[in-house]
């Protein structure tokens, strides 16, 4: 097959000549290399900025430098098809599919809710069947190629999800939900697409083929992962021991997706994505050393191949192709994300730990990435010399829902999360001590949404085996708030035994992240002025201790209420939001509170008052309820609707 360009803004393809692709000059190819690399890091600095996912903008880049924009990036220059592009977009991908994988814990996945087993097995099915009628009838595909493309949209990449919910702090069981059905649902997408492709499309063996190929190559993919990835970690273990064991443990990481991936794709095509997911996840639950410095690594160059492949296939769009499906097309892409995904995920989520408003989002966030980006495209090269049409269609409808659903999801995610208030103000807890994971359990049992931050490796993994959303990393160092959702949090605690680390993680959460609520533990009485020339509030433990034991003795009913409040009763404070209260008296502001629930305090400007019958209720007011803990939930919400 060749494909030559005859002028700009025209490909021309030749399947009658093999072997007659132009050979590149070296000239040509550092020229491309360094346009990719140069427009890749330029893109991630840019959507860092304006925090939307990079591959919107990798994807504009690749039109503007390729045959239909400046002609500085063309298929010919890597061989084409029949030469090295495929498996140099292969191997990327392998890379980037491994990245994804390595950062899924299996901590995250059972802190998900039931609903990601349904949404990668029936939600998938649900999505290929839509997308195949609908393209079928709006578009006028026949039916071969509407499965292929409906394969195709199956996947909901990580390539764009993870950057959306690095952006997006939503609660961790809707990003950990999203997360691993992006990295599952790429599988599935790639290796039900070649079957489909193989089977259905080129041979027309029938589609009661799939089945039996899908779960062959899935399952040898998996097999082959393990393997590798048990292999891997002897290696890192015995050979990362020497003067360069950081440098050591990378390359065997990134060794690790290449031979996975070639191993695999050896004997089984398109085994290679399971290979590579799988070797991803096992090696990075493993406990490995110089974990931090493979993160960066692996993050690094994923960048890098990540530009690659969207440039590179980017630049083989035509704007004529997407031009062909016409107002049809367009139909089909909005009816797949605003109707088939909707549908597919309150579906599955039905009965699940998600609220409504969570669902939507989740509904909304169905962004295609690199899998039906890579494929489509060589898929569409291949079918190019016998059915032109078909070639069209697959790579126009594919790249019309990838640009939908990264431009309207990807661009918009903030603003939808915010539109259906689901990014929850956190609290961030520094230090997951006794003190630290107790405090932790009495906000969750409030349905708040906790995250631990600690430093200790083993804590920190006996914590996420308790339960606990956990981010290992040191505090004091600003990254680490930042993948702690600092951005978010309405309090941070901070709860270590250190005061010298309390007072420099209150600092930065104060000065740097504007932190409305710091709240630090202080062991020693002399450290207390500094915290309070910050504006922290202070909880001295010397004090605390002295208080409870003056509550056992002066106030022992009392005190064992509190001790014992969790299960029988509950006391909150709220500020009264709720503008139709205003000018209510305390006697009929009463009488709408539900049954076990009282108000037993009113704070106004710094001021602290009983309740008296005829006070009024005013905006601002902060109102503590004391009583049955669901009677005071639904209390706080009359001051907050």
């Amino acid at each position: 097959m060749d494909i030559t360009v005859r002028r700009r803004g025209e490909r021309h393809i030749d399947g009658n000549r093999p072997g007659s692709t132009r050979v590149s000059t070296p000239v040509e190819i550092i020229a491309v290399v360094t346009t990719i690399v140069g427009l890749g890091v330029g893109s991630k600095i840019l959507a860092d900025r304006l925090q939307i996912p990079s591959v919107l903008f990798l994807i504009l880049s690749g039109i503007v430098v390729g045959p239909e924009g400046f002609g500085l990036v063309t298929p010919e220059v890597f061989g084409g098809p029949d030469g090295a592009l495929p498996a140099i977009v292969g191997l990327s991908v392998a890379i980037i599919v491994f990245e994804g994988a390595f950062s899924v814990e299996i901590e995250r996945i059972q802190e998900a809710p039931r609903s990601t087993l349904r949404l990668v097995t029936i939600g998938a099915a649900a999505t290929l069947l839509g997308a195949t009628v609908i393209v079928h009838y709006l578009v006028g595909a026949p039916w071969d190629v509407s499965l292929l493309i409906g394969s195709l949209l199956v996947a909901t990449g990580p390539t764009v999800i993870t950057p959306i919910m690095d952006v997006v702090m939503v609660r961790e069981r809707v990003a950990s939900t999203l997360e691993i059905e992006g990295v599952v649902n790429d599988v599935t997408a790639a290796i039900l697409a070649v079957v489909t492709f193989e089977y259905v499309v080129l041979t027309r063996r029938g589609v009661e083929m799939i089945v039996g190929e899908f779960l062959l190559r899935f399952g040898a993919g998996i097999a082959i992962g393990f393997v590798i990835a048990g292999l891997a970690r002897v290696a890192l273990t015995r050979l990362s021991r020497s003067d360069n064991g950081p440098q050591n443990a990378r390359l065997i990481v990134l060794v690790t997706a290449l031979i996975a991936y070639g191993v695999a794709e050896a004997r089984f095509q398109e085994a290679g994505v399971a290979a590579v997911a799988t070797a991803g996840f096992v090696l990075g639950n493993f406990k490995i050393p110089y974990r931090d410095t493979i993160e960066q690594f692996k993050g690094d160059v994923t960048l890098l191949v990540n530009s690659f492949v969207f440039i590179t296939l980017a630049s083989l769009l035509s704007v004529g192709d997407l031009q062909t499906l016409g107002l049809a097309g367009v139909a089909a892409a909005v009816l797949i994300a605003a109707v088939v995904r909707p549908l597919a995920v309150m579906a599955c989520t039905i009965g699940d730990t998600v609220s409504v408003r969570e669902r939507a989002f989740m509904s909304a966030m169905g962004p295609r990435g690199i899998i039906p980006a890579s494929v489509a495209t060589l898929f569409a090269l291949q079918l190019q010399p016998q059915d032109p049409q078909a070639a069209t269609t697959l790579v126009g409808m594919v790249f019309l829902v990838i640009l939908l659903t990264v431009v309207f999801e990807g661009g918009g995610a903030r603003h939808i999360a915010q539109a259906l208030d689901v990014i929850p103000k956190r609290v961030l807890i520094v230090g997951g001590g006794r003190i630290g994971r107790e405090l932790a359990t009495r906000l969750e049992d409030r349905d708040e949404e906790v995250v631990i931050v600690e430093k200790d490796p083993d804590v920190a993994e006996r914590l996420r085996s308790e339960g606990y959303t956990v981010r290992e990393g040191d505090a004091s160092e600003r990254n680490t708030l930042q993948d702690a959702g600092v951005a978010s949090a309405k309090v941070l605690a901070v709860a270590t035994p250190d005061d010298d680390v309390n007072l420099l993680v209150s600092q930065l959460a104060k000065n740097k992240f504007g932190v409305e609520t710091v709240i630090a533990r202080v062991n020693e009485p002399t450290n207390a002025d500094a915290f309070e020339d910050l504006d922290v509030d202070t909880v001295p433990s010397w004090r605390s201790v002295a208080w409870a034991m003056d509550n056992r003795i002066e106030r022992p009913a009392i005190a064992r209420w509190m001790s014992e409040f969790d299960q029988s009763g509950d006391v909150q404070e709220v500020e009264v939001t709720n503008t139709s209260r205003t000018g209510e008296t305390v006697a009929q502001f009463g009488d709408d509170l539900p049954d076990g629930a009282h108000l037993a305090l009113i704070s106004r400007g710094g001021n602290n008052h009983l309740p008296h019958p005829e006070q009024e209720i005013q905006v601002g007011d902060h109102l503590t309820f004391i009583g049955r803990p669901d009677a005071v939930q639904r209390a706080v919400g009359f001051c907050e609707r």
